[in-house]
Formats: C-alpha cells, structure tokens, sequence
C-alpha cells in the first residue's frame, strides 16, 4: 500500500502508510550478576549442564528443554530451528523428528549440527557443538509410545518441511489416519531421534559492559580441555 489520502477543508495530502522498522540501536539491556569462574564449574560439562538446566527448571523458564538446533547441507546451506531437548547422558543429547524434514536431510548430507539454550531470563545460553547419529530404533520406539496420542498421529499425519496445498489437507490427513489408528499409531520408519555427540560446550554468563563470561569444554583424547573465551 502506497499511502492513503486525507482529507482537510481545503485539500487532500497523500500520507505514507508503508510500515517502517522499528528503531533498533537503542534496544538493549544491561547484564550483571555473578561470574563464572573455573574455579567454580564442573570439571564434566554434562556435570555442568545438568546444574545449569536444574537452575533454569527452579527459575520456572517456559520450556527450558527447548533448544536451537543448527544443520548445514552438504553445499553448506545453513538451517535453524527450534527443537526440544528430549534426553542426555555422557553420550550426548537427544531430539527428535521426521527424518525426511529438511534436518533430517540435512543430517543425513552432513552429520555435524549446533545447538543453543537461550536461557534470556537468567542471563546465560549453553552453546554445543558436534557430530550427529541416528539413535536406535527401540530408544525411538520407547520415546514414541510416551508421547500423546495425539502427536503420534500428528507424526505420520506431516511429512515434515514438504508443501501441502491448504490447512484443510492436513487435517484431512490427519483425520484419515486417527480412523486408520483409533488407539495405538505404530512408530513411522520416517521418524525417529539423533544423537548429538558434543565435541564442545561453551557455558555463557552476561557481565556488565559486553564483558561476558565465556568458558568453553573442548573434548580431547584423554578428556576435556577447559579455556575461557574473550567476550
């Protein structure tokens, strides 16, 4: 829309309606609270996790499992989406999705990804980095036969990041299968969990003027190497 007129006694002005982007320099927000020290954190960065995600559980954070995880494809082409933290141990960290969806593919090209916590109210974010590998299919069973039965319809109802016609497809889809299915879906042999194995985990606490604390686990052969980052 190019403008609008309005009309005085006199005469008509054409007035500009074209939505403009807010003003963004000024936004911005001052972090302070305690620092993170090496002296302080676990020497196991899962030891570390493990604390940091209790404290985002005790603030009450809105799904403090949610998680931003980054894929690349094998051109380099990069994606990012939010995804939720389903279980970790040692071994790594745990999603799941439709293998099929653009992650999925992308996984499949390039089996490295990124994931980030935001944890904003507590002024920290987890960042990790690593390799990336099919779970088993029993370990994706079990998950699968927790979840509501409405998500499991729904997983076999989307063929995740592929173009459908209209919201009424999908529901039709969706209802077709929930008839096909009234009390127990099977698991879809489209979908399923990945494994991401952390290579390094970086713990980011907010600091008064951009002097951010930033303590990285590096994995090495014999076990992690622990180095701060400059802000």
């Amino acid at each position: 829309m190019r403008g609008i007129y309005h009309a005085s006694a006199t005469e008509y002005r054409l007035v500009d309606a074209t939505p403009r982007p807010p003003m963004l320099a000024g936004l911005r927000r001052t972090y302070e609270g305690e620092p993170l020290l090496e002296s302080d954190v676990a020497s196991d960065p899962i030891a570390q996790f493990t604390a940091w995600f209790q404290d985002a559980l005790d603030a009450g954070l809105p799904e403090p499992n949610a998680m931003v995880l980054a894929t690349a494809s094998a051109g380099g082409r990069p994606s990012a989406r939010t995804v939720l933290l389903k279980g970790y141990d040692e071994r790594g960290f745990v999603f799941y999705t439709n293998y099929e969806s653009r992650k999925g593919r992308d996984l499949a090209e390039n089996p490295r990804a990124s994931l980030l916590f935001p944890w904003h109210p507590l002024r920290r974010q987890v960042r990790i980095e690593g390799t990336v590998a099919r779970i088993s299919h029993e370990e994706s069973a079990e998950y699968f036969a927790s979840r509501p039965y409405g998500s499991r319809v729904g997983a076999w109802a989307s063929r995740q990041s592929a173009v459908v016609r209209s919201r009424e497809e999908l529901d039709a889809r969706y209802e077709e299968l929930a008839a096909r299915w009234p009390e127990d879906p099977p698991v879809p042999d489209f979908w399923g969990g990945f494994r991401v194995t952390p290579m390094e985990l970086e713990f980011w606490q907010g600091q008064l003027d951009r002097m951010h604390d930033r303590l990285r686990y590096r994995r090495t052969r014999p076990g992690w190497v622990l180095e701060r980052l400059a802000p």
